[in-house]
């Protein structure tokens, strides 16, 4: 069976190849292999854990409208999920337990940041969880009926591009200390929605990717603390294409 790539750090190739040369795949009991409904289980529950904290970030500064109060909060996600986030990719059999506290600590940040932005158009951040969760059943419904189907050349294409994504963010920021910005992207001309747009696309279809390698894992018999660890990769690509189409939604609502 052919290693499936994907582009989310979470869910690398190196990941169930490791799993499968450990002798998984074969040589463990189904009560304790990695399932697709106990991923699904599990995705759910990693979904509560950040929307409950959202919502308690949303509500302090819905209430009080004062950014110090939510601040620390949104420093504690922003750095903490990182922190969280590159533990989990690198001890996976702690997922069961990183992961639910790396969702609560995304939660602190997106429920920060999207009351911001509701503040200053209201209803954004409803729309972009509806979009968002939205993207997720319609591509999941996509390619479990076969409408889509990843190919090499889709995966090496949604891969390549991601990366040119990340390269373009990471010398955006650089570039940012030194006074260059890129105005014309991070505006809302026509320019600067394309490029949202872009993203959002390439964000979305990084579930495909995920999707298929879980799909994969479940294939190898990859033991059962997988099933954390996929609806980890979920979630982070999940956070990904919630924060870009908020972003995209921003833009167009500057131009009304």
């Amino acid at each position: 069976m052919a290693l499936m790539k994907t582009s989310n750090p979470a869910l690398s190739e190196k990941t169930f190849r490791d799993l499968a040369g450990s002798g998984f795949g074969g040589a463990i009991d189904e009560s304790v292999r990695m399932t697709l409904s106990g991923t699904v289980n599990r995705t759910g529950v990693l979904f509560v854990c950040a929307l409950a904290t959202a919502a308690w970030t949303w509500h302090l500064y819905s209430q009080s409208h004062d950014m110090a109060l939510v601040s620390p909060l949104l420093m504690v996600g922003v750095f903490g999920g990182f922190i969280l986030a590159m533990v989990t990719i690198f001890k996976k059999e702690w997922s069961p337990v990183t992961a639910p506290i790396y969702a609560l600590l995304e939660g602190l940040f997106l429920g920060g940041i999207s009351a911001l932005f509701n503040v200053r158009y209201p209803g954004i951040a409803l729309q972009a969880i509806g979009l968002t969760f939205g993207t997720l059943f319609v591509l999941l419904l996509a390619y479990s009926s076969g409408m889509i189907r990843v190919t090499q050349k889709f995966r090496l294409g949604v891969i390549a591009a991601t990366g040119g994504i990340m390269v373009f963010y990471f010398a955006e920021m650089i570039l940012g200390f030194f006074g260059f910005h890129f105005t014309s992207i991070n505006g809302s001309g026509i320019i600067g929605i394309g490029f949202s747009l872009f993203v959002c696309a390439i964000a979305a279809l990084n579930l495909v990717l995920d999707f298929d390698f879980i799909e994969q894992g479940v294939k190898y018999g990859a033991p059962k603390y997988m099933e954390w660890y996929g609806a980890f990769g979920i979630m982070v690509t999940m956070v990904w294409l919630y924060l870009e189409i908020l972003r995209l939604l921003s833009k167009i609502n500057q131009r009304n």
